[in-house]
């Protein structure tokens, strides 16, 4: 359980970038111990580049992470160390990274190229890397592209593993490393990642345990922990305080389970309070919208009444106003057919009696009128059909009032021949 509680614990360090690994290490106020003292293994092939080793932190404190030869990811990039710095409170571990120049490391000398300053174990140079034999193990049989360049360490080096805080370096970013931070990275290769796990289950890795004085203390390809390519350290960079860093470590546990401790009830008394805060402001919300909407509902009702009261009103207004001028409209116009009604009757029964009051005096015949020729001129006895010799059936003439009542002719047995007119035997 404790080895796989390891595992996490190295596996979120190597995850996490270096600004979040300061938010991680907020706890560890312990110093990493001091570099141990070791050879550099023989480079295995051309195309490895040497990657410095360096402590790490785990479950159980800190633990040696073996120096070893990398194949860059891509021609022309170059490894910049990961380092430790004091952040004020606390140490923070600042990832390394591939980059085409080599940026700020802490000031810290790694060795072998790298003496806190920029790296002068080697070059590349159209797509091959060469390397300088005054600071790197190589095998010219295998491997030429080689030189030879003189590095001057400091002679007060005294292996600090760390920048700023109690005894650590005090380096500062130059121009070039600042420009050199803000160009493109790319992170540890699946082999480096590989190698620092595979370091943080070595249970001889740990600081408590070698004392600063770890037996595999550079490999010559990653994950490689025995055989012949494996480098033991001919001593600790500078003497181990066991009992200080065990104290301390306990402190800083404890300290870490207080804090925890008193942050867990802080925040379950917080989260109480806020609960408690926010359904108070919830109950006195809920009935501030309760009373509105009451309100507006109240409101609404109202003027809806007093609308469909004042819609009732003049509805009723508008129909008896209707109702009366129709029948106002009603009574005239029946007022004014009876008018026309009785005029027409009137007229027509004015022309009636005209009609009828002339129609008897045009029918009684006058003395003037009979005809003077009946006396002269009268039928012949002989005649046995004096009522179809009448007068014949005159058409009806166009005026009625002249020609409907025309005098038949005199008949011939009813009116005697005067004396004078009867014929001579």
């Amino acid at each position: 359980m404790r080895t796989i509680r390891l595992l996490l614990l190295t596996l979120l360090i190597v995850a996490i970038p270096a600004a979040s690994l300061a938010q991680f290490g907020a706890a560890i106020t312990i110093a990493p111990p001091a570099l141990p003292v070791y050879t550099q293994p023989m480079a295995p092939a051309e195309g490895y580049l040497w990657t410095p080793g360096y402590w790490s932190y785990g479950e159980e404190g800190y633990f040696w992470v073996p120096g070893t030869w990398v194949m860059a990811p891509e021609a022309g990039l170059l490894w910049t160390p990961g380092y430790w710095g004091w952040g004020g409170n606390a140490f923070a571990w600042n990832e390394g990274y591939w980059g085409t120049n080599v940026g700020f490391y802490g000031g810290v000398n790694y060795g072998f190229g790298y003496g806190g300053i920029g790296y002068q174990g080697g070059y590349w140079n159209n797509g091959g890397f060469y390397y300088n034999r005054s600071v790197n193990n190589v095998n010219v049989t295998n491997i030429h592209n080689v030189y030879n360049k003189t590095v001057i360490n400091n002679t007060t080096f005294n292996h600090v593993s760390y920048n700023g805080g109690n005894g650590g370096t005090h380096a500062r970013p130059t121009v070039g490393e600042e420009a050199a931070s803000h160009e493109r990275h790319t992170p540890a290769t699946a082999a480096q990642s590989e190698h620092q796990q595979a370091a943080g289950k070595n249970h001889e890795l740990l600081a408590s345990v070698n004392h600063g004085r770890p037996a595999i203390a550079a490999t010559a390809k990653p994950a490689e922990f025995s055989g012949h390519g494996v480098v033991a350290a001919r001593q600790a960079g500078a003497p181990y305080k066991a009992t200080a860093s065990k104290a301390a470590e306990s402190k800083t546990t404890a300290n870490r389970t207080n804090e925890n401790r008193g942050a867990t009830n802080k925040a379950a008394a917080n989260r109480s309070n806020e609960n408690k805060a926010a359904e108070n402001r919830a109950a006195a919300t809920r009935t501030s919208e309760n009373r509105a909407v009451e309100n507006k509902a109240a409101a609404t009702r109202a003027s809806e009444n007093k609308a469909a009261e004042n819609k009732t009103a003049a509805t009723r207004t508008s129909e008896n106003k209707g109702a009366t001028n129709k029948a106002a409209a009603t009574r005239s116009n029946e007022n004014k057919a009876a008018e026309n009604k009785a005029a027409a009757t009137r007229s027509n029964e004015n022309k009636a009696a005209e009609n009828k009051a002339a129609k008897p005096r045009e029918a009684r015949p006058t003395s003037e009128s009979k005809p003077t020729t009946a006396h002269a001129q009268p039928a012949p006895r002989q005649q046995t059909t004096p009522r179809a010799e009448a007068t014949p059936h005159a058409p009806p003439a166009s005026h009625p009032a002249t020609t409907a009542r025309a005098q038949p002719a005199p008949h011939p047995a009813r009116e005697a021949p005067k004396a004078e007119e009867r014929p001579r035997n």
